[in-house]
């Protein structure tokens, strides 16, 4: 088995309710690679240069800058969409990382719907930093009812993106197969937020291989396939009882990332 051959970071959205000053102090002391920062409504997240120092202070580079766009995020810097991704750009340019994550538009903004494709692209071209649109999933009342929440649509393989995320808990939700998203994007897969999910209606973000979505073949995959982006443990730490509890979780998924991201060679016969 080979060494891996990406960097595995550690999203600060991981940590939370701690802050994003804990979530580079958990990455630092359990080994991680690199921190992708979640801008939210966690101040420190939303100072470029409060991520700067941590990332100095720490040794840790910054892989990625997730951009606000979340339901609870509407209001940080502003509420104008195409601000916010600026600014992110602005963000991943002074601290040094080379990706935005975005998730595609909600229903009700249409405008920005509209553009968002082409909008994608342009600012790609204008800021050089990748702007790797997130798989999300239907919003399902039910196991069988569900509602497309997002356009121009949940699943980034449908469109012309460049740079693309894949999200394993929401590809758990979605029922969407991982391994055949990753096939369809190709190339284009630019990021991956490495986590788990059991396939119910809610966004689980759980240690990856406690779902089902077959998170451990899906790395052996994107190995053998010669990946060469950023995979980045998103995961849900909220019912940790203690620092220590949360440090466990934060380590079994970094070790899991690392034991599975590798290249299997195959034995030959015995001779």
């Amino acid at each position: 088995m080979s060494a891996p051959t990406v960097r595995v970071g550690l999203s600060t959205s991981s940590v939370y309710p701690e802050s994003s000053a804990h979530a580079f102090g958990y990455a630092a002391e359990i080994g991680y690679d690199a921190v992708e920062v979640m801008v939210g409504i966690d101040a420190l997240s939303q100072q470029t240069s409060a991520v700067k120092q941590l990332s100095d202070h720490h040794g840790l580079p910054v892989s990625a800058v997730h951009a606000p766009c979340l339901l609870f995020t509407q209001r940080v810097w502003g509420t104008e969409p195409w601000g916010k991704l600026e600014r992110s750009a602005e963000m991943a340019h002074e601290v040094g990382a080379a990706v935005v994550v975005v998730h595609p538009p909600f229903r009700w903004q249409r405008e920005y719907a509209a553009g968002f494709v082409d909008g994608i692209a342009a600012l790609e071209e204008s800021t050089g930093i990748a702007f790797a649109v997130e798989n999300m999933y239907p919003w399902r009342a039910s196991q069988k009812r569900g509602m497309e929440m997002y356009l121009p649509g949940w699943d980034p393989s449908a469109e012309p993106y460049a740079n693309t995320t894949i999200d394993l808990s929401h590809a758990a939700i979605a029922q969407s197969d991982p391994v055949a998203m990753a096939e369809r994007l190709g190339g284009r897969l630019r990021h991956v937020h490495l986590t788990d999910g059991t396939g119910s209606a809610k966004d689980e973000h759980l240690v990856p291989g406690r779902g089902s979505t077959g998170a451990a073949a899906f790395l052996a995959h994107l190995a053998g396939a010669g990946f060469a982006g950023e995979v980045v443990v998103e995961i849900n730490t909220r019912r940790c009882g203690s620092r220590e509890e949360r440090a466990a979780d934060l380590r079994e998924s970094l070790e899991f990332a690392r034991e599975h991201f590798a290249v299997r060679t195959p034995s030959g016969p015995s001779t």
